[in-house]
């Protein structure tokens, strides 16, 4: 089959399409012939090995251990192992696999949903990951999603794939949303039905909120917090600024101690792939509720020029891969 694979960390030159031997499924697993794929900054981090600090997590020190990137799947079950009875080959899935970004992926059932008809491959491979790291960024410090009816929320970073996301989701349980982006991205945020949009360029954060999510890190967290009410939440999301070494956790690091000291909540959010969470996301897509917002697609060649759209910070909603 054809893949994308890398043998070292770098940029997005270290990526080359081959032709690899097809996945055998263990006992728990199915094999998918892949649809559609989508991009995260999370393929941006495991292709370059930044920050640093994430390799002493079982990733791969010196090369990365999973060789074939991308990880949001959608596709068709190819083949199942012996001891799966939830899928039978044929049936359309969508959620989490190994090594996406190729004409076929393994993956765990228990990472997997039927994907909802009437959904596109594309849209349905658009929304696990950044899906579950919204709802838990709206839900950080055990925060109820019905509690968010009537709060203000500032999303900062609207327009990415988390953060367009967080716009839909925190307006789906009744909150007023404003959020913040570029100007050509404007008119993206205001369709996912923010109430307000503060484009950084010309404008400046005003006013006070309830919950910030930040999806950008490239604020101060005194900028931050002067912009949350007296018992605010503030939600960092991503792994982006920081630093090559420690990136995002060294703020979220800061955020840790000076939390004890203020009535304010200052979370560091690390967000965990959720089967439940899936769940959620698959009804809100099937009624229509939310929609993965998708700028572009790319084919399986162009992988490595779909994840230079993403880290050059061009995309606007998700860019997806499509072998």
């Amino acid at each position: 089959m054809k893949a994308v694979v890398q043998d070292k960390y770098g940029s997005a030159d270290v990526l080359e399409l081959r032709d690899v031997e097809r996945p055998t499924p263990s006992e728990d697993e199915v094999l998918v012939r892949v649809k559609a794929a989508g991009v995260n900054m999370a393929d941006w981090h495991m292709m370059a090995g930044k920050p640093t600090i994430m390799r002493l997590f079982g990733v791969g020190f010196r090369a990365p251990k999973q060789r074939i990137r991308g990880s949001d799947v959608a596709g068709v079950v190819e083949e199942v192992g012996s001891e799966v009875t939830q899928f039978v080959p044929g049936d359309e899935v969508f959620g989490s696999a190994r090594g996406a970004f190729a004409e076929f992926a393994t993956a765990r059932v228990k990472r997997l949903l039927p994907k909802p008809e009437g959904v596109s491959f594309e849209q349905a491979a658009a929304v696990s990951m950044v899906g579950y790291t919204a709802l838990q960024a709206l839900r950080a410090d055990d925060v109820s999603l019905d509690a968010l009816g009537g709060q203000r929320i500032l999303v900062i970073g609207a327009a990415g794939g988390v953060g367009s996301m967080t716009v839909q989701l925190a307006k789906h349980f009744g909150a007023t949303v404003t959020g913040v982006c570029s100007t050509a991205k404007v008119a993206l945020v205001r369709s996912l039905g923010a109430d307000d949009v503060i484009d950084y360029v010309h404008g400046t954060l005003q006013g006070t909120y309830d919950v910030i999510v930040d999806t950008a890190g490239n604020r101060s967290l005194g900028t931050l917090r002067r912009r949350l009410t007296p018992k605010g939440r503030l939600v960092i999301v991503g792994g982006e600024g920081g630093g090559s070494v420690l990136g995002a956790l060294k703020r979220n690091l800061r955020a840790a101690a000076m939390g004890p000291f203020t009535g304010q909540k200052l979370i560091g959010l690390m967000a965990m792939e959720s089967p439940d969470d899936l769940a959620i996301m698959r009804d809100l897509l099937a009624s229509g509720a939310i929609t993965a917002p998708i700028e572009r697609t790319f084919s399986l060649a162009e992988a490595a020029d779909a994840i230079r759209h993403l880290e050059a910070g061009r995309a606007m909603g998700k860019v997806v891969v499509v072998p």
